[in-house]
C-alpha cells in the first residue's frame, strides 16, 4: 500500500523474517481468497513481483476518477509503435520506420519519456542502430508479470477460411467456373448492396431539396 512499484516475495521475506517460499505461498492464497471474495481489489503478479490494484470490474469508475481532469493519452501512432516494439523487440527505430511506413522519432521519445521502452542494445550491422525494447514499467501499465503474458498476434490475425472468403466475394465471378456457381447468389448480393452504397452516395441532381429518411 506505501509502494508504486510491485514488491518481489523475496523482499517481503526478509521484511518479516520468514523464509521466502513460505511467504511466496502465502501470497498464492491471500491471491485465491480475494478473487474468490470478489473484492474490489486484487493481489497480483506483476513484472516480477507483487502489487494490489484495483480489480478489472472496476475500471470504469477508476479511469473516470483518474482521468479526471487529465487528456495526456498516448496517441494512435504511440500505442501502434509501442505495439511494435512489444511483439519486435528488440527493433531498431529504423525497423521500426520501415513496418510503420512514417518516421517515428518523435513518436519514440515520447515513449521514451513516459518510460515505456528503453534502450536494450546495439545492433551488430553498420551504424551500429541503438535497439529498444519494453520496460519494466511496460510490464506495470499492462498489470502483466512477463513478456509471455501478452497476447498472442495470431489472435488478431484472420484464419485462413476468412482471408479465402474475403478473397473469393472480392473477385469477379466466373460463370463458367463450377466452383462459383454455389456462391453466385452471394456475389450478387454483395454486388447489389455496393450499387445500393454508391446510389445512396450519388449526389442529387433532381433538384428536391434533400431529406435524410
Amino acid at each position: 500500500m506505501v509502494v508504486e512499484s510491485p514488491v518481489e516475495s523475496t523482499l517481503l521475506a526478509q521484511l518479516i523474517e520468514l523464509p521466502a517460499e513460505f511467504v511466496e505461498g502465502l501470497l498464492v492464497e491471500l491471491a485465491d481468497s480475494y478473487t474468490a471474495e470478489r473484492r474490489g481489489f486484487e493481489l497480483v503478479r506483476v513484472a516480477g513481483g507483487w502489487r494490489l490494484q484495483s480489480h478489472p470490474d472496476c475500471a470504469p469508475w477508476v479511469e473516470r476518477f483518474v482521468l479526471s481532469g487529465q487528456s495526456s493519452r498516448l496517441s494512435a501512432a504511440a500505442l501502434e509503435t509501442l505495439s511494435i516494439v512489444a511483439y519486435k523487440q528488440p527493433i531498431s527505430r529504423g525497423q521500426i520506420a520501415a513496418i510503420r511506413g512514417v518516421n517515428v522519432d518523435g513518436v519514440v521519445r515520447t515513449l521514451e519519456h513516459r518510460g515505456y521502452i528503453a534502450e536494450v542494445g546495439r545492433d551488430d550491422g553498420p551504424g551500429l542502430a541503438i535497439m529498444y525494447g519494453t520496460t519494466k514499467e511496460f510490464l506495470e501499465r499492462l498489470g502483466i508479470n512477463d513478456l509471455s503474458d501478452l497476447p498472442s498476434l495470431g489472435d488478431f490475425i484472420p484464419g485462413a477460411e476468412v482471408v479465402e472468403a474475403l478473397e473469393h466475394g472480392l473477385r469477379p465471378v466466373d460463370p463458367t467456373d463450377p466452383s462459383d456457381s454455389t456462391d453466385s447468389t452471394g456475389a450478387t448480393e454483395a454486388t447489389d448492396l455496393t450499387g445500393e452504397v454508391a446510389a445512396e452516395r450519388a449526389p442529387d441532381t433532381s433538384g428536391e431539396p434533400y431529406r435524410s429518411e
